[in-house]
């Protein structure tokens, strides 16, 4: 591990890879603290090393590459944070109302902006951002379908539509009202597992075969919304995508020379992994040059009736000239929250889904961060925190909720803790999935035969029974929890113990725990370390025990004149 010398101080033999630009040869990047190493935190550096970060979890990266790395997040994030308003316009009978919609997504990433600095500030600590949660489309879409929610004809045909009139802003408003109260009430359920602790109760029975349909259910229905926004311009798209993948795969290893100036008249010429930290914010430029390039030279159609109009850099310039260059969103901006049972139940079926999502999320996330496995305290934190967010976007009005953005990845990496050589994991998973698809599409093809008589637990029925997600979780945790198997074929034995594991290490006590010192240098009374998201202090009293004969070993076996960064 690096000491606290700044790394260009370092003698060269501290050095990777002379002359390439990274975390150990920049003279602005550094360690935050000298960390002595463990066998748990052995397995992170393995699984950093293995993965060619080019920073990890502790590292400092210089000022001006946080910037782009900020962008990049930002422009990852985009289609996500974007697409949650544009999927719900249609029910919200707003399709014909572009500005309305800007407000949304202005909204929506206001919102996501402030979850995600509380989420690395006292949630989680881990490099996760915040965004709207498809999680939620989902049960909102089966609401907003309801007969008492669905949309007038006369706001599907825009000849129709009057965008400012009384009447038309009421439509929109009393619809996006009810998402609300019912997003506010569902939070709340959320910030009490976190606060209580009950998540970790929870995961006893919630195994990787509940976790992985639940997050592979989040996305697949989503793909005809996907593709059919694609399909305005296959072409482009199909560039952005091959550029993405070009970048990300195969040139990730080749080093581009850059100017680097350590201080006054001392600069050098180093090779930097530009195609490897900067992927998706390299093809998004280039694919947007190319369609100003288009649109300038009128190759691309200039009328608004032509699918490929929107291809064009200026397709939205109506709404860039009509919206405010500043519009602060407040909380109740579309009026007060209406709240309905059946929403409430439909959305709290998106919270358990999001619940169980991120906690994959956290794990994944930290494996591939380099970062020792989330402690239980952290994990409460992190999922009362997105609650939270919740209850916020619920109240800001933003249409939506908020969870971590890395559905993919939690799926890839919680499914490696359970064998899949097993039939009785293939049925099960297999089994979630199909179901997930073909009930809620069954469903929504037949809504007649969901008539119990009651009202009320029709809508319930209808709303939890069309979310796919719902569907194949509940469906996994059924299967996982009755069919015969053991702890170790489930993958329960590996998740206990690394669950187990994550909270005795000396860089988990780091990474996780509270900032300034909250819960191991001071609120460290009896009662506080009752509370489940409160951080154990002896952690850091460990920490500080062990660092000093740990660095004065590795300082005795280091040669003169060059100091070991491996312990």
């Amino acid at each position: 591990m690096n000491s606290a010398i700044p790394s260009g101080e370092l003698p060269s033999c501290v050095q990777r890879d002379e002359g390439v630009l990274n975390p150990d040869a920049d003279s602005h990047s550094r360690k935050k603290d000298q960390q002595p190493e463990t066998p748990s935190s052995s397995s992170s550096s393995s699984s950093n090393s293995s993965s060619h970060l080019a920073y990890g979890i502790l590292d400092v990266p210089p000022w001006y590459l946080c910037i782009f790395f900020g962008i990049q997040h930002f422009l990852t994030a985009l289609g996500g944070l974007v697409a949650v308003p544009l999927i719900l316009a249609k029910d919200l009978c707003l399709q014909h109302d572009p500005l309305t919609q800007s407000y949304l997504i202005g909204t929506i990433f206001f919102v996501s902006g402030i979850c995600t600095l509380l989420q690395v500030f006292l949630g989680v600590r881990l490099p996760i951002l915040q965004g709207g949660t498809f999680a939620f489309v989902a049960p909102s879409l089966a609401m907003l379908s309801l007969p008492a929610w669905k949309c007038p004809e006369w706001t599907l045909n825009v000849t129709q539509v009057d965008t400012s009139s009384p009447e038309f802003i009421e439509e929109w408003q009393k619809r996006i009202r009810e998402l609300q109260g019912s997003i506010m009430v569902a939070s709340c359920v959320q910030i009490l597992v976190g606060l209580s602790g009950l998540i970790g109760f929870l995961m006893r029975f919630i195994g990787p075969l509940t976790i992985a349909p639940t997050i592979t259910l989040v996305a697949l229905p989503l793909f005809e919304s996907a593709a059919q926004d694609a399909g305005i311009h296959w072409g482009i798209a199909s560039l952005t995508i091959f550029l993405i993948v070009l970048f990300s795969q195969y040139l990730k290893n080749v080093a581009v020379p850059v100017p680097v100036c350590t201080g006054w008249k001392k600069c050098r010429t180093a090779k930097f992994h530009v195609f490897q930290v900067f992927p998706v914010l390299l093809a998004l430029c280039l694919s947007w040059l190319l369609c100003f390039v288009l649109t300038i030279t009128n190759v691309l159609p200039s009328a608004p009736t032509a699918p490929e109009y929107l291809a064009r850099t200026d397709s939205r310039g109506s709404v860039l000239s009509q919206a405010p260059w500043f519009r602060f969103p407040y909380p109740g901006q579309w009026g007060l929250p209406t709240v309905s049972l059946a929403g409430v139940f439909g959305i709290i079926a998106g919270v358990i889904s999001s619940m169980v999502e991120s906690v994959g999320d956290y794990y994944a996330c930290a494996r591939l961060s380099g970062a020792p496995p989330p402690p239980k305290h952290a994990i409460n934190r992190g999922i009362s925190i997105e609650g939270l967010g919740c209850l916020l976007a619920g109240a800001w009005g933003s249409g939506n909720g908020t969870t971590s953005y890395s559905e993919n990845i939690g799926a890839l990496g919680i499914t490696r803790y359970v064998s899949m050589n097993s039939s009785r994991n293939l049925f099960i998973f297999g089994f979630s999935i199909s179901f997930g698809l073909a009930i809620p599409s069954w469903v929504n093809r037949n809504p007649e035969r969901l008539q119990t008589g009651i009202p009320q637990l029709d809508q319930i029925l209808q709303v939890l029974l069309t979310t796919g997600m719902f569907v194949g979780g509940f469906l996994g945790f059924l299967l996982d929890n009755t069919i015969p198997g053991s702890q170790e074929e489930r993958g329960l034995l590996a998740w206990t113990k690394i669950h187990e594991d994550s909270g005795v290490t000396l860089q988990a006590s780091e990474v996780y725990s509270l900032p300034w010192g909250a819960g191991t240098r001071f609120c460290t009374c009896s009662w506080a370390r009752k509370l489940p998201f409160w951080p154990e202090p002896n952690q850091e009293e460990a920490s500080h025990q062990l660092s000093g004969p740990l660095l004065l070993n590795t300082l005795s076996r280091a040669p003169e004149g060059c100091l070991d960064i491996r312990i």
